[in-house]
């Protein structure tokens, strides 16, 4: 575990809230020099606090306008049907977010449609013939806050 001091965390707070800054403004807004700042982030991924810094994507821009999160449950087959089940779901596309889960559901998916028809096409021909399907249940998003 990384020790970190309350620069450390400010730091984290400012890029968890635009992960587009760079050192300069981080630096400026928590209060160091570009170069100290540029260090501390850089040693905060060295050492695996911060993984990484991503792009946000709008999916209704892409004309994606239903989301649906899916908690399914694999039927009793094996270890090999559960490695043939997550090859197969990453392969497609309209799912954003595969994790593996303990409880009622192996699987927790997030899948994107156009609509409520597209999901229907989606989920009867590629997520139900997946290996190892047995039950599903589909949770849609009616809203969501960053």
């Amino acid at each position: 575990m990384t020790d970190l001091d309350k620069i450390d965390r400010a730091i984290l707070r400012v890029l968890e809230a635009d992960g587009a800054l760079n050192a300069a403004k981080v630096g400026e807004i928590v209060g160091l020099s570009q170069p100290a700042a540029y260090r501390r982030i850089k040693r905060l991924e060295a050492e695996g606090v911060i993984k990484g810094r991503a792009l946000i994507v709008d999916p209704t821009r892409l004309g994606y306008g239903v989301t649906v999160f899916l908690g399914v449950k694999l039927a009793p087959r094996g270890r090999a049907g559960v490695e043939d089940f997550e090859r197969a779901v990453i392969a497609i596309p309209e799912v954003q977010l595969v994790q593996h889960v303990l409880g009622v559901y192996d699987y927790r998916l997030k899948v994107i449609a156009k609509d409520l028809e597209d999901f229907e096409r989606i989920l009867r021909r590629r997520i139900m013939t997946l290996p190892a399907v047995g039950d599903i249940e589909s949770n849609v998003l009616l809203s969501e806050e960053l």
